[in-house]
């Protein structure tokens, strides 16, 4: 596992965008749990969001495409609404080691 930021600088219901080894990778923490996807729309095959740092929805329930508006669970990934319904994010093993976010291996789509 690699280590890609601390856990101070991802505060509760709120994202990130980092990049690791060319791929970029989204962290999000809910309800004190950090979890990190591929930032791959399984749609379109884009990235999810327009801004950095922008993906969730407004209420910071979901994870959303800004492409086209999917939903996706923080917790498992899964595609709630739109056009990859039913469909998921790629999911990327994390450990909080002290202060230390780290990633395990980065898919490729």
């Amino acid at each position: 596992m690699q280590p890609v930021c601390t856990a101070s600088e991802l505060e509760e219901d709120q994202a990130r965008g980092v990049e690791i080894d060319g791929k970029s990778v989204v962290l999000v923490k809910k309800d004190g749990q950090v979890h990190a996807y591929l930032n791959w729309c399984p749609h379109l095959g884009i990235e999810l969001n327009f801004m950095p740092d922008q993906f969730l929805d407004s209420d910071n329930a979901f994870l959303m495409c800004a492409n086209h508006g999917a939903l996706f669970e923080i917790d498992s990934g899964h595609c709630l609404s739109g056009p990859c319904s039913g469909g998921a994010l790629m999911k990327i093993d994390v450990a909080v080691e002290g202060d230390q976010i780290l990633l395990g291996n980065i898919p490729t789509p």
